[in-house]
């Protein structure tokens, strides 16, 4: 069992809109594999949100990613959010 765990920094004011556009993207994410963890930050390093997925090994990983790439509703569209 692995566990990818990813952090991003996002602008000042924009969490909300975040969490809402990946949560809007999340179900067409989790036909390929199921969303460990979810937080966001209130103490400490302000304005990130961490999110964890969970696999059998390195080839399950690279398998879930290359299918949930091909998806069009996925990576949810947040770029312009992250610093």
């Amino acid at each position: 069992m692995i566990y990818e765990m990813r952090t991003y920094t996002l602008k000042p004011g924009s969490l909300d809109t975040v969490e809402k556009i990946f949560g809007e993207a999340l179900p067409h994410r989790e036909k390929y594999s199921k969303l460990t963890a979810f937080w966001h930050t209130d103490i400490g390093p302000l304005n990130q949100i961490i999110h964890v997925w969970e696999y059998t090994d390195l080839n399950d990983r690279a398998r879930v990613r290359e299918q949930a790439m091909k998806d069009p509703n996925w990576p949810p569209k947040i770029g312009e959010y992250i610093v």
